[in-house]
């Protein structure tokens, strides 16, 4: 899922678009596993069938709020970069948005844990100078080169004159 393009001023363009990287199914993954060796553990266990009817239908619910549930935020969850600002957008029946301005950015940093180290993927932490809080972005595909891009867009409008590297 993209960002729309109802969603963007004019003549403003999406530098990147990205969702969540797919290691933030590991634990619904891991959920559904565990559930499902519940369900037939007593399938195989206990020979009632209105019990094992009743497992089933509370491990489908289970199911469907602990595996379905997340991998549909997973699915609607989309985050874009700007050459203004970065978007975020999630929710499976309510959608939830934030919109950082670039020049409203104050400090960035990243958390990349043992676990994401692998994948490439890790926390964008962004300060909005307009607010107290902090803006954390999770399992962020190649989030040092995200780091980067959004360190580039922001020092280019805050000072627009041409950098070193890229000549006169």
């Amino acid at each position: 899922m993209a960002i729309s393009q109802k969603l963007l001023n004019e003549g403003e363009k999406v530098l990147l678009s990205m969702r969540q990287h797919p290691k933030a199914l590991f634990p619904p993954l891991f959920v559904l596993v565990l559930l499902l060796a519940v369900g037939v553990a007593v399938q195989v266990l206990i020979d009632q069938e209105v019990v094992t009817l009743v497992t089933w239908i509370v491990l489908g619910l289970a199911i469907a709020w602990y595996v379905v549930r997340p991998f549909l935020l997973w699915l609607t969850a989309v985050h874009a970069i700007t050459d203004r600002r970065i978007i975020t957008r999630w929710g499976i029946l309510t959608r939830r948005g934030h919109d950082i301005p670039l020049k409203r950015i104050s400090d960035m940093s990243i958390e990349i844990n043992l676990i994401d180290r692998p994948f490439g993927c890790g926390t964008l932490i962004i300060t909005n100078a307009s607010t107290d809080g902090n803006v954390h972005l999770h399992d962020i595909p190649r989030v040092e080169q995200t780091k980067l891009l959004i360190h580039n867009l922001v020092n280019d409008i805050q000072d627009p004159s041409p950098r070193a590297d890229e000549g006169v």
